[in-house]
């Protein structure tokens, strides 16, 4: 939603659905859980200033914050597709991250291989 225009959002999805539907044949709620599940991140990290000194801490994420984390890449990634519509790129790149594939599946790699590679730092988390 850009500007508070939830009208345009609903919109946008509902579209999107739609083109799930007819693009795959099949049903799109089920296509938009998987996709949300995919892309839902197990871990994070967190910048944690400790003697001087910044530390990328990783720590587990919340269950509401893993949904508007993969929605918000989701969101991202369609938008940085170029040349059609906002319904037809979302529907587009919620089928690629529910066959784990597409930009929100490598965001959600990225941050998991950041977490792995700083987890010597995870004593510092809270």
């Amino acid at each position: 939603m850009k500007k508070g225009k939830k009208s345009v959002a609903e919109k946008v999805f509902y579209d999107a659905l739609t083109a799930i539907k007819n693009q795959s044949k099949n049903e799109p709620l089920p296509v938009f859980e998987k996709a949300i599940e995919n892309t839902s991140p197990l871990i994070e990290v967190f910048s944690k200033r400790v003697g001087g000194a910044n530390y990328q801490v990783p720590r587990e994420v919340r269950p509401e914050r893993k949904f508007f984390l993969a929605c918000k890449w989701i969101i991202d990634a369609a938008r940085s597709r170029k040349g059609k519509s906002m319904a037809e790129k979302l529907a587009e790149e919620l089928m690629a991250a529910s066959k784990n594939d597409g930009a929100a599946i490598k965001k959600k790699q990225n941050v998991h291989r950041m977490a792995e590679a700083n987890r010597a730092f995870a004593h510092f988390a809270r």
